[in-house]
């Protein structure tokens, strides 16, 4: 009874004349993305002469970029479907820019299926207007009969029966015309699926990428639990032992007799106690430094105040960057103004912290006598590049012998993201 209701609703569901107006769409978009279809089709040609390369690289951004955010909205709006935007052609000069889109696939696909759009959807509203047009034109022909004995505009009808074999010809298109379009609007979604959003490949980087950013948030949090954990409960408890150490070793230095070398004793033991609490505070810091819960900016500005040569610092974060990003930025500036001071022979040092398009930028600069290389002894640069490569950033070394040495790291404002 389900499936009876569910036929006879159809034409009128809300579900088919979302999907009948999502190819009307389809069709007036299609008209400029079927031009372009042509024009990269004519590019394609003109590239074998090499003239056509930069005009088939121009056709193809726009399909990659253009077409398939216009071709997205009432995908997302009428039909529910939604794919990811591309993202952005990589590269950091012409040359590059243009040999990434020519080789880029998510590029090649939106530009066929700008070839396909118009015919499709050209197809699917003449089918389903035609059928529906026949349908409500045919279902009035017994009506027509009874007022003048005659069939609707168009139609010769030369009896009742006639006039109600029209009827149950125009129910019938009537009851076709939604599956026929959904038929379509399916072959549509597919190729939409298909040939716009990302291939199988794509989606799982994408997923692998989401899932190592959430593992680098979640670390980043245990790490801070777990320093708070040591900075709240046991370094309180050693501060408080070696307090009660030192009581008790006043108090029995007081007393004559044996009891001077269990002073010894206490006054070692509460020298270890100092020794440890000074290791926990060295390994609480390198867990989560407290400077980073003022700020990025104020935990660079921290170091530098404590770096042992003059330290220009040039900050400019438009917003604060997660937890992971500002811990792999503060302990790498640590290590950069460190190798300044300890093995580059530096008189001066510049950190330059900035953001924009999604990345965040550290570049350290100091004038010392350079050679420095990832592996070189005492650098620790090696760990740094590592880190940076963990958070889908780079570690730029510029360290030529005689100096100066520019260290320059990237890294996304949101990994994964």
């Amino acid at each position: 009874m389900d499936t009876v209701l569910t036929v006879l609703r159809a034409p009128v569901s809300r579900r088919t004349w979302r999907e009948l107006g999502y190819a009307g769409a389809g069709v007036l978009l299609g008209i400029p993305a079927f031009v372009l279809a042509v024009l990269g089709l004519v590019a394609s040609v003109l590239s074998l002469l090499t003239i056509g390369l930069p005009g088939l690289a121009g056709v193809l951004w726009a399909a990659r970029s253009g077409a398939t955010r216009a071709f997205r909205r009432p995908a997302r709006a009428l039909v529910g479907l939604d794919w990811s935007a591309p993202p952005p052609v990589a590269g950091s000069g012409p040359l590059r820019r243009l040999r990434a889109v020519l080789g880029d696939g998510r590029a090649w696909r939106a530009l066929g299926y700008c070839f396909v759009k118009l015919p499709l959807s050209g197809l699917t509203v003449y089918a389903s207007a035609g059928l529906l047009g026949v349908g409500c034109a045919a279902v009035t022909a017994p009506a027509f009969w009874l007022l003048s004995h005659s069939g609707p505009p168009g139609y010769h009808v030369d009896s009742w029966w006639g006039s109600v074999e029209f009827f149950l010809t125009g129910a019938l298109a009537l009851l076709v015309f939604p599956w026929l379009l959904r038929f379509l609007v399916f072959l549509d979604r597919f190729l939409a699926a298909a040939l716009l959003g990302p291939s199988r490949s794509e989606q799982r980087v994408a997923r692998l990428e989401s899932g190592r950013a959430t593992l680098t948030a979640d670390a980043a949090g245990v790490l801070r639990r777990l320093e708070r954990d040591l900075h709240d409960g046991t370094q309180a408890r050693l501060v408080s032992l070696g307090v009660t150490l030192s009581r008790v070793e006043q108090r029995v230095r007081r007393v004559d007799g044996d009891t001077a070398e269990i002073g010894d004793l206490l006054g070692a033991a509460r020298g270890t106690v100092e020794d440890a609490l000074s290791e926990l505070r060295d390994i609480v810091r390198g867990i989560h430094p407290p400077a980073l819960d003022a700020g990025l900016p104020t935990a660079v500005a921290t170091l530098a105040s404590r770096s042992g040569l003059p330290v220009e610092v040039d900050v400019a974060l438009a917003a604060r960057p997660g937890d992971a990003v500002a811990a792999a930025v503060y302990f790498t500036a640590a290590e950069l103004l460190s190798n300044a001071a300890r093995h580059a022979g530096a008189s001066r040092v510049r950190l330059r912290l900035s953001d924009g398009e999604d990345v965040i930028r550290l570049v350290v600069t100091d004038d010392g006598h350079g050679g420095a290389a990832p592996g070189s002894g005492g650098t620790g640069l090696a760990g740094l590049a590592r880190r940076a490569e963990a958070l889908d950033g780079t570690l730029d070394i510029d360290s030529p012998h005689g100096g100066p040495t520019t260290v320059a790291l990237t890294l996304p404002a949101r990994p994964g993201a």
